[in-house]
């Protein structure tokens, strides 16, 4: 929520009022989490004797970012096995704990270990889920006592018997653990002391063996009685009769003693069990000292029947290689046993082999590829998934699951594992999608198989062409040859292959300018000229190649910079023969006119500086010229009257070569002009000036374009001077006489020129 102040403003008599007004904006929540709970396997341990109803908090509840509605509102079992229930409390603080509740009574010795799925869901339309194993351990208590499986044995014991024979193996079983379940072997009180030192009694493992001779003749029969011992336990009681028979030469007797559980000649074996694990003990009986007896096996399967080496006529039922439920459930067997008399006794046996969750799910694909176009709509069906498991009932059930790489967008349905997408996607924000599906079975312990599932999104032309900038503007200097490039124009198209091709085009001046349409390289057809037009503003559209097709706009400015490619132009004095009057009297700093100069280009290239460069008539430096103004003013008193002329340099501050013009300024001091047609023959007939004795470049060009530099060989210019010293007097005496003569004959013929009355 966020809080602002917005004024409202009113005028009442001529005065502003303003209100305060406080605006709260609200962002509502959208259901875009799922839960997730802390850890992926919870554990709770529950005591087997646990009354019903008793609750057991699940402290590892979910957790949802969303708010309200669209947290967690409740929590589920995939699998209650009839025993336990969920219960949701919530606290003060609004935060639901799920409580686990015994519904039926446990027994550890009947199942010792439940595993499930706690489910988390949410509000949301459609409600979002999060899971999680949870394994729920059922702890022991004492609450059996051993028990024979047989309380009750008949032993029939040949007179030839040897010592050290085996008779029997009592077998108490105690459904407990660990201590609770320790069996002792005794016997009673009851049984005398001489039996009990003719049968020995194994207090470990319950087998009894003939430990002295057998007399037929004093004894036909022995009662044992035999306690098996529990911790805080009442002794069970099992009673062993002995019943001694006399050797009598017959067929051969093949007496079974089973080491894997057997009931009604039907053996169970796991088919967990390795290769050569044993399956039943046979003693051959009845025969003669002298007599050879041959003992086979019937049947098929993976089993035989070996001599046993410790003890003669003794044969050990075993398998050859590991049992496969999957393959065969049971096998048929027959122990044949054949003396030399070729007397034959056969035993049956028939062999279960018990099933056990050995096999993993499997995926009918384990690499799912998935391609779906962008813009979706929310819950799409994107593939449904199948993995098979052999093992038999629960063992082979499978529910499917996301694994935690997965994206909350993805959801699988945990009993059919269709896979749907709950948002619209997009793949310029995403483009591959790759995650795990888990796919577990209901075995104990559980297995479970992945299969990668690899989404990916195809293009859609939802995306405009975007120049980088919202507008380019491009220097370019003037006179810029024709197909040069003058700038490169930037565009993206996020959408991909076709969609993305993006063509660009000139939408107005295409007859001046031409742009690639692949690389965006704006060109000119033509040099330009910046004096015809400075600025040029063109529309340039980008297209991409989607159908269909996108554009858009944008604005180049192509601004040409000045290049110095025109002089000066004197816009007065118009001509080279105009010419002013100034009188005689005219005082020094007055000024006489002024040089007008304009120039086409700009910057300093258009920066117009003005020098005098050459001179004639009337006296030297009697004018003078202002260097940026172009105002010529009079420097010193008119003492001649006549015709002055001035060349004038305008020169501008180009690079890298300044241009310029010049023109010829005329003054004709007098007091009136009486006859024009002779100050204009005089301009006429005066065609050539004479260089003023100080060079014009001196003091009056110093900013100016032009440079000059002191001769570097001053020095030797100076030797050299003084040398022809003595020769330049000499030649200066002998012609300063004839100079003089012929100035002052000049002189008055231009004074009486002069002096010809002139029509003003």
């Amino acid at each position: 929520m966020f809080h602002c102040r917005h004024p409202s403003l009113s005028k009442r008599g001529g005065i502003w009022y303003f209100q305060l007004v406080k605006v709260k904006i609200f962002i509502e929540d959208v259901n875009d989490n799922r839960p997730k709970f802390p850890v992926d396997e919870i554990r709770i341990s529950v005591p087997e004797n646990t009354p019903i109803n008793a609750r057991y908090a699940v402290e590892q509840s979910a957790v949802d970012p969303d708010l309200g509605v669209h947290g967690v509102q409740t929590y589920w079992l995939v699998n209650d096995f009839g025993m336990f229930t969920l219960d949701v409390e919530e606290n003060d603080g609004g935060e639901l704990t799920p409580f686990l509740i015994v519904i039926e009574a446990l027994d550890r010795e009947t199942q010792a270990e439940y595993i499930t799925d706690i489910i988390a869901e949410d509000g949301g339309t459609p409600p979002l889920l999060g899971a999680a194993t949870l394994r729920i351990v059922i702890t022991d208590v004492n609450d059996n006592c051993p028990q024979f499986t047989e309380s009750q044995m008949n032993i029939t014991l040949h007179g030839n018997a040897t010592k050290g024979a085996t008779l029997a193996r009592l077998n108490a079983f105690d459904p407990d653990l660990g201590a609770n379940a320790q069996i002792s072997y005794a016997y009673s009180e009851r049984v005398p002391r001489d039996v009990r030192s003719l049968f020995h009694l194994d207090r470990i493992t319950g087998f009894i063996k003939l430990a002295g001779k057998i007399d037929t003749g004093t004894a036909t029969f022995y009662k044992l009685t035999i306690l098996a011992n529990g911790p805080g336990c009442i002794p069970a009681v099992a009673s062993v009769f002995v019943y001694l028979i006399k050797v009598v030469t017959g067929p051969p007797a093949v007496i079974p003693r089973y080491i894997t559980p057997e009931k009604d000649g039907v053996v169970t074996i796991k088919e967990s069990e390795p290769a050569f694990s044993p399956i039943a003990f046979y003693t051959v009986k009845n025969i003669d000292m002298n007599q050879r007896v041959d003992c086979h096996l019937e049947g098929s399967g993976p089993f035989r029947l070996v001599p046993y080496q410790l003890l003669k006529n003794e044969y050990l039922l075993e398998t050859t290689e590991p049992l496969d439920y999957e393959k065969t459930q049971e096998y048929d067997l027959i122990v044949v046993a054949k003396n030399s008399h070729e007397r034959v006794i056969k035993t049956f046996l028939k062999v279960q082999v018990l099933d056990e969750n050995d096999n993993v799910p499997v995926f009918q694909q384990s690499w799912v590829e998935i391609s779906l176009e962008e813009n979706n709509p929310p819950n799409t069906f994107m593939t449904q998934l199948q993995a098979t498991d052999q093992d038999s009932k629960s063992r082979g059930e499978v529910i499917y699951l996301l694994g935690g790489n997965a994206p909350g967008i993805f959801v699988v349905d945990c009993l059919t594992g269709v896979l749907t997408v709950t948002t619209s996607l997009d793949r310029e924000e995403k483009e591959t999608y790759r995650f795990i599906v888990r796919a577990v079975d209901q075995g104990m312990p559980r297995r479970e198989s992945i299969a990668t599932v690899v989404v990916s999104v195809l293009d859609r032309n939802d995306n405009s062409p975007r120049f980088i900038n919202k507008d380019f503007t491009f220097f370019v200097p003037e006179n810029f040859p024709g197909y040069g490039e003058i700038g490169v124009l930037s565009v993206t198209d996020a959408d991909a292959g076709e969609n993305g091709w993006v063509a660009l085009s000139i939408l107005n001046g295409s007859d001046i300018f031409m742009i690639d349409t692949g690389r965006g390289a704006l060109r000119a057809k033509t040099s330009l000229d910046r004096e015809q037009q400075g600025t040029y503003q063109l529309w340039i559209e980008a297209v991409d190649g989607g159908e269909p097709a996108l554009s858009c706009v944008t604005m180049v400015t192509v601004l040409l910079v000045d290049v110095n490619d025109n002089p000066p132009i004197v816009l007065f004095p118009q001509s080279n023969q105009s010419y002013m009057l100034v009188l005689p009297n005219t005082l020094p700093g007055t000024s006489i006119t002024e040089v007008y100069a304009v120039d086409k280009d700009t910057g300093m290239n258009a920066v117009i500086a003005y020098s005098i460069v050459k001179r004639k008539g009337g006296e030297p430096g009697s004018f003078d010229i202002d260097p940026e103004t172009g105002n010529i003013t009079l420097k010193r008193e008119l003492s001649v009257r006549g015709l002055y002329r001035l060349l004038v340099k305008a020169s501008d501050h180009g690079q890298p070569e300044p241009l310029y013009s010049t023109v010829m300024v005329n003054f004709f001091v007098n007091e009136t002009v009486s006859n024009e047609s002779y100050i204009h023959s005089l301009l006429t007939r005066e065609a050539e000036i004479e260089v003023e004795e100080r060079p014009w470049y001196k003091g009056q060009m110093t900013e100016g374009p032009e440079r000059y530099e002191l001769f570097p060989c001053q020095p030797l210019l100076i030797a050299l001077s003084v040398t022809c010293l003595g020769l330049f007097f000499s030649v200066v005496t002998l012609t300063s006489y004839i100079c003089c003569r012929r100035f002052k004959k000049r002189k008055r013929k231009k004074r009486s020129e002069v002096e010809i009355p002139l029509k003003i």
